[in-house]
């Protein structure tokens, strides 16, 4: 890991948003482990009770069941906190072309409110997760921030304004702000289920069932496949980074480069599958290739990623067979 020497201040405590999602449970997970105080929440609109149950005899953790939408409680949230990781939002690029108003709601309203709590409540440091998706149709690799091109769906729209509210709170009101512009993470407690699933468990879960998964797209699309352990390391980095390096969004991946008929021909192999897949039409909003430049996380998050995708990959898959065999 690349974290376990992290320290903070004796009592600092942690808000983590989205508690209960992917990221978010995996982040509590990891500062109750270092030993320091966390409150949750997250109103389980995508999130899972199963994600946070373990936590709940741990004194240091505290979940508050509560909807970012609504400024009251993200104040009740913010009292007494030092930090701010806020990972609450709706994902899905072809769920936020179905659904921009609700996308609008929850991850621009919702994360002003939490921008603004923060603020009120006097918070030290508010990270918050971005989306490579910012880079719509910008057709340069690697991914350098500064060079954006047109977002291509609501959910990476909400990721944009995001960006900006977090640099206008830094420059008017001085709130450390810091975007992490997540480039495709996987790891222990992503749902596999459902039409909007990401890729990686959707297929390991339908290879285990012996069914074909669906390629969208020709299956050479690319991207920077990005393992949760680093996505921790940058989360809590940022809570540490100069006031100089606040009010600006980096990336955050590993710098690979996978492509998916690659990754799906190792899952096969891996799981001792040989299942032909389908293919179907490309997703409407998705972009072709991704591969991120994360020097500047380095220069100023002091961001260095510990886990490539082959051994991400590995512990994923082990995790995922535990689970759901």
């Amino acid at each position: 890991m690349g974290y376990e020497n992290i320290r903070f201040p004796k009592g600092s405590k942690f808000l983590v948003t989205g508690s209960a999602g992917f990221i978010g449970s995996n982040l509590v997970e990891a500062i109750l482990n270092l030993g320091y105080q966390v409150r949750g929440l997250d109103n389980y609109s995508t999130g899972k009770k199963e994600n946070v149950e373990q936590f709940v005899s741990n004194s240091n953790y505290e979940f508050m069941e509560g909807d970012i939408r609504e400024f009251s409680t993200c104040l009740e949230a913010c009292e007494g906190v030092d930090y701010v990781l806020h990972q609450a939002a709706w994902g899905s690029v072809p769920r936020s072309i179905e659904m921009p108003l609700l996308y609008e709601e929850i991850n621009i309203k919702g994360s002003l409110n939490m921008m603004e709590a923060a603020r009120q409540s006097g918070v030290k440091k508010f990270v918050y997760a971005s989306s490579s998706s910012v880079y719509g149709d910008e057709p340069n690799l690697p991914k350098k921030e500064g060079r954006e091109g047109n977002v291509l769906s609501p959910y990476a729209l909400t990721k944009k304004v995001n960006e900006e509210y977090g640099r206008l709170y830094t420059k008017l009101y001085g709130l450390d702000t810091y975007g992490l512009r997540y480039f495709n993470v996987f790891g222990r407690r992503q749902d596999p289920n459902g039409v909007y699933a990401a890729v990686i468990p959707k297929f390991i879960k339908q290879l285990l069932d012996d069914e074909s998964p669906t390629i969208n797209g020709d299956g050479k699309q690319s991207r920077d496949f990005t393992y949760i352990e680093n996505v921790i390391e940058a989360n809590l980095k940022a809570c540490q980074a100069s006031e100089a390096s606040a009010g600006k969004a980096y990336n955050i991946a590993y710098g690979g480069r996978e492509h998916l008929m690659d990754i799906y021909d190792e899952l096969c192999k891996a799981l001792g599958k040989n299942i032909v897949p389908i293919f179907g039409p490309e997703r409407n909003g998705d972009i072709k290739h991704s591969n991120a430049d994360i020097s500047e996380a380095k220069k100023h998050l002091q961001y260095c990623p510990q886990y490539n995708f082959t051994d991400g990959l590995k512990i994923a898959i082990e995790w995922y067979k535990q689970v759901l065999v």
